[in-house]
């Protein structure tokens, strides 16, 4: 309407131009009449025109309904499935089956995490025209309806590193005095996986131990979004270093190392838990606290809240997995011919475990609770060398082997810039302290 009325005006303004233009006609006819002449010629000129707009039919607007679209935003809740976010919205079933099954992104929808962001953009029909799901700061996944079907693509967006540091001395524990310095929680807990073949942090952790690590920073578009792996280390403890290097190999594989090349990884952990106490030592000679009798106390119990994760101590297949009288709910696990351990007053065990499944070293197996004959929430733990009970905290555990002869040199390379960066840091932070 705004350009149909604009054009009017353009018009009746061209037209009193065109009036005074021909009063050049009328050169010979008074002043006065002219003057009426031109007046009366610019309102009949004008009247016609707004004769015109009043009259004018503005063509009717079509638009194809696929150029109409409506966005939709979701923040997706805890508890949510894609499937009930759809159910939800009202969106085709069907639909989504299209989009989970059309390749190996695709599957990536079913697995919608609470907190993170879709977006449904709908036609004038109300059908899904596309689904975005933002999975993480640089992925995400993408849902294009072409015709009957979903092109289903993955936006990628470049990730720059940064190297940083962090250097403390412990005055309350690992955990609060790492993140007083800055180090985020993930990496205070790769922190503890990376210690755990030499120290028992439930144990030997001691007032007055320091550390230095460095690690990497992420940055999406300028913005630091998450942390990424420990580079190198020191740890002092009770005035023993250890220190600690990141290496790749050419397949991929990733493990740390002291700087001379030698393995850190043994073959059982210190301990099945991060940050655990100990309530209970090895003792043949114990009183049961409950049948206030002399019993052997088999094992080593670590005091814990109720649903605290249980580790595996080393690689091996599950050949228990149950109650067993008075130790309550357990997981027993062998470990090559020679070695078994025994995990007891499990809250519940780990979902996809079994009998006869394999685990890892390191791998969660259950939680830790008070079933059987116990006073409180703990995990007993119990080590066997050829069937006879051991004292773990004092056993003589095999070490895994150190690096290749022919991987030494490429561990040099790699390492090199990593213990420099290392010192550096140790050195920053003692010049700080004085």
């Amino acid at each position: 309407m705004i350009t149909v009325k604009s054009r009017i005006l353009k018009s009746v303004l061209l037209g009193c131009c065109t009036v005074v233009a021909a009063s050049a006609s009328y050169a010979i006819i008074s002043h006065k009449d002219l003057e009426e002449r031109l007046v009366k010629d610019q309102e009949q000129l004008i009247t016609a025109k707004l004769n015109e707009y009043t009259n004018y039919q503005a063509p009717e607007l079509r638009l194809d309904s696929g150029e109409i679209s409506q966005d939709l935003e979701h923040k997706v809740k805890a508890g949510e499935s894609i499937s009930s976010i759809f159910s939800e919205l009202n969106l085709s079933r069907e639909d989504l089956h299209k989009i989970i099954h059309a390749n190996s992104v695709g599957k990536l929808f079913a697995e919608v995490l609470p907190g993170k962001d879709l977006t449904v953009t709908l036609n004038a029909s109300g059908e899904l025209e596309q689904l975005t799901y933002a999975k993480n700061p640089f992925e995400t996944l993408i849902a294009t309806r072409h015709d009957n079907r979903f092109d289903v693509t993955v936006l990628n967006k470049k990730i720059d590193y940064e190297v940083a540091t962090a250097s403390t001395t412990i005055r309350s524990s690992l955990f609060e005095d790492g993140k007083k310095v800055g180090l985020p929680e993930k990496l205070i807990m790769k922190l503890a996986d990376i210690l755990a073949w030499d120290i028992d942090l439930a144990l030997n952790l001691r007032e007055g131990d320091q550390f230095t690590v460095v690690y990497e920073k992420l940055f999406v578009d300028g913005e630091e979004f998450d942390s990424g792996d420990i580079l190198s280390l020191e740890f002092i403890n009770q005035g023993k270093p250890f220190k600690a290097v990141r290496f790749q190999d050419s397949k991929g594989r990733i493990d740390y190392y002291t700087p001379e090349g030698n393995s850190l990884r043994k073959a059982f952990l210190q301990t099945p838990m991060d940050f655990a106490k100990i309530s209970s030592h090895f003792d043949l000679h114990r009183v049961h606290p409950i049948l206030n009798t002399i019993r052997a106390h088999k094992g080593v119990d670590y005091s814990a809240a109720i649903g605290t994760p249980v580790k595996s101590t080393a690689d091996g297949k599950i050949i228990f997995r149950g109650d067993k009288n008075g130790y309550g709910n357990v997981v027993e696990i062998q470990h090559n011919q020679q070695y078994s351990t025994l995990y007891a007053h499990l809250s519940g065990f780990k979902s996809n475990l079994k009998l006869g499944s394999t685990v890892k070293q390191g791998d969660v197996i259950g939680y830790v609770g008070n079933t059987g004959l116990a006073t409180g929430p703990h995990l007993h733990y119990e080590f066997r060398i050829k069937g006879e009970h051991v004292n773990p905290l004092t056993a003589k555990l095999p070490r895994s082997l150190p690096l290749d002869n022919s991987l030494l040199a490429e561990f040099k390379a790699q390492t090199q810039a990593l213990i420099a960066k290392l010192n550096q840091a140790k050195a920053d932070s003692a010049l700080a302290l004085n």
